[in-house]
């Protein structure tokens, strides 16, 4: 089992800039590919971002491009989400979640932080 735990998130005006962290328990964490995903109000859950196990490879949803960046720190068990320019639309619950190398499928999840952006 692998444990994860989000923090960072607050509320925030429009064009500025948190940053959150995930830190995980439980197992090796450098044998999970890491990701980001959100659910705003009455929505799906979307994907966010993704990073290999050692930081090589980052994914981003078109959304996000160019104002997210994901990073991992495997010495700490930690990943984080910096969002920089964020915008109104940007408002959701932020999940972090973990899959084993070569897993199709997130199989670990944290129970998400907030973020919301004002205009």
């Amino acid at each position: 089992q692998v444990q994860l735990v989000e923090s960072g998130g607050g509320l925030v005006q429009a064009g500025g800039s948190l940053r959150l962290s995930c830190a995980a328990s439980g197992r090796t964490f450098s044998n999970y590919v890491m990701g980001w995903f959100r659910q705003a109000p009455g929505k799906e859950r979307e994907f966010v971002a993704s990073i290999s196990r050692y930081g090589i490879n980052t994914y981003y949803t078109d959304s996000v491009k160019g104002r997210f960046t994901i990073s991992r720190d495997n010495a700490k068990n930690t990943v984080y989400l910096q969002m920089n320019s964020l915008k109104p639309e940007d408002t959701a619950v932020y999940y972090c979640a973990g899959k084993p190398v070569g897993s199709a499928k997130y199989d670990y999840w944290g129970q998400g932080t907030q973020v919301t952006v004002s205009s």
